[in-house]
């Protein structure tokens, strides 16, 4: 009898980790949470916290249809050290 685990493929995503444009080469308004985690190097689930905290000095998310949308220029803006 064949198994579930013996029909995937040899690699998994946990392998192939996504690949993203350097920021100065977004073109898009927004970034999903899971793409502002990436460039601002922090967990996915950070990024959620400090859309409920809305700390000070950090980018506040525009929600969309219940989703988080992070302004590229708010990442840029935070990661060169300017104000937000």
């Amino acid at each position: 009898m064949e198994t579930v685990a013996n029909k995937l493929p040899a690699t998994s995503a946990a392998h192939n980790p996504p690949t993203y444009l350097p920021l100065e080469e977004i073109t898009k308004p927004n970034l999903t949470t899971k793409e502002a985690a990436f460039y601002c190097d922090r967990a996915e689930q950070t990024m959620r916290a400090i859309a409920c905290m809305e700390p000070a000095g950090m980018p506040r998310p525009l929600r969309i249809n219940g989703r988080l949308a992070w302004k590229v220029s708010d990442i840029k803006a935070l990661l060169n050290g300017d104000a937000v």
